[in-house]
């Protein structure tokens, strides 16, 4: 096929990527890529007929991606298209489910998996089973809010009750959602739980990566999200091998990964299948809540093959600002002095960068250990050596909780050029070497 230097997306899966997802494309080695996302986690969570916790943008395929790569995606520009959105913590509903309620969603009076429904008025309870009627949303919001932006989206405010009354009466207006998409969103629900709080908006892609070697729902897709689908009682399970070889971490929740970022994801598909969705409007590390404020963007990113990159999990350089303090890069003046320092002691000093290595798993601890495992294979270093440096040259940031985590340390541009990343990284940082 001919490949395309810019491919816009608008369409989206039913919840399930993986080798067997459809691909649109392929967009050329070094292409750009705009997706039209629509809201992520709730908006699905409360749609019975689909199968995932989201509703990601249908993958594309890169030209001379192969399986072994990995994809270079920059994340050149976020725009916010919806004009509010709706969040809380969740409590599933009893008897509505098969083991996950984000996955295998069922009528929880008729029985009927994924059942066919129709919106009637507004609520929880508005979400109605075609076959019998009852109430079908296999979740609920114990204590929610609905939160308006200003015309340049840079500012929210959680509103009154009369207010997000309003929105849900309108609320696939409100959302922006997009013609395409299979979802009801989640402003129907009319929540107002939490008033007049003001705060900052900060977009960023909670999905964002390559498709799995497995079929899997796209909220999986991730260590601590996909453990739940080890031996479950549905028909996406997975193995433990599957689990701990399969999946690409694309369900990030990193609040980094944001514009004038860089994700480096592993290939796990021939064509490598990048996707975008779950865009959120703010969120602060840890996405404590369990969700945040899910909307539909407007996503340009650029991609690149890095050719024999074997990695088992993403990387992310974020903006310099979001890095902790001991992993921002040198600067020429502050460069300039410990190489004379070093020079006194006799000592050769080795020029760092900065990275991130991703590390996920069912909880924060197993996330990091997971992190320092995958730092020490692909840098080639000892668990301890790996210890050491994130220890004084970097932090361990939680993505999402329980378990996503990011790694940081200054690595040697000795490693990164064996590597082929010395190049992407010296430049995204502006290094004085």
């Amino acid at each position: 096929m001919t490949s395309s230097s810019e491919l816009v997306v608008d369409e989206y899966t039913n919840g399930i990527i993986g080798p067997h997802s459809r691909m649109l494309g392929p967009v050329s080695d070094g292409g750009r890529v705009v997706f039209i996302t629509t809201p992520g986690c709730w908006g699905p969570m409360i749609t019975p007929t689909l199968r995932g916790g989201h509703e990601v943008n249908t993958p594309v395929a890169v030209e001379k991606a192969e399986i072994g790569d990995a994809v270079v995606i920059r994340i050149e520009k976020i725009e916010v298209r919806s004009k509010a959105s709706s969040s809380g913590v969740d409590k599933p509903v009893e008897g509505a489910f098969v083991g996950d309620p984000y996955v295998a969603k069922r009528c929880p009076v008729c029985r009927e998996p994924w059942p066919e429904f129709e919106v009637k008025g507004i609520g929880r309870e508005a979400i109605k089973c075609k076959k019998c009627g009852a109430a079908a949303a296999p979740f609920d919001m114990v204590h929610g809010y609905t939160i308006v932006f200003d015309d340049e989206k840079k500012y929210a405010i959680t509103v009154n009750p009369e207010f997000a009354r309003k929105i849900a009466e309108n609320a696939w207006e409100w959302g922006a959602i997009p013609e395409k998409s299979k979802q009801v969103p989640i402003l129907i629900f009319n929540k107002a739980d939490l008033v007049g709080v003001p705060t900052r908006l900060r977009p960023f892609l909670g999905q964002l990566g390559t498709v799995p070697a497995v079929d899997i729902p796209d909220s999986h897709n991730a260590g601590d999200f996909g453990y739940f689908l080890i031996d479950a009682p549905h028909p996406y399970r997975i193995t433990k091998e599957q689990y701990e070889t399969a999946l690409t971490d694309g369900h990030l929740d990193i609040d980094s990964a944001r514009e004038g970022a860089i994700v480096i994801a592993p290939v796990k598909v021939r064509g490598a299948g990048v996707y975008a969705g779950d865009a959120h409007a703010m969120q602060g590390d840890g996405e404590v809540a369990g969700h945040t404020t899910d909307i539909s963007a407007r996503v340009t990113l650029k991609l690149e093959v890095l050719k024999n990159l074997n990695l088992d999990g993403p990387l992310l350089l974020p903006p310099e600002e979001d890095l902790p303090p001991l992993a921002k890069p040198w600067r020429k003046d502050e460069w300039e002095y410990v190489s004379g320092l070093a020079k006194k002691l006799g000592i050769d000093i080795e020029q760092v960068a900065p990275l991130q290595v991703i590390g996920s798993g069912p909880t924060i601890n197993d996330a990091a250990k997971r992190g320092f495992e995958r730092a020490a294979k692909l840098f080639n270093m000892s668990y301890e050596e790996v210890l050491n440096r994130v220890t004084i040259t970097g932090a361990v940031e939680i993505g999402r909780l329980p378990g996503i985590v990011q790694v940081s340390l200054q690595v040697p541009i000795s490693t990164l050029e064996k590597l082929g990343l010395a190049d992407i990284v010296i430049k995204h940082y502006r290094l004085p070497y």
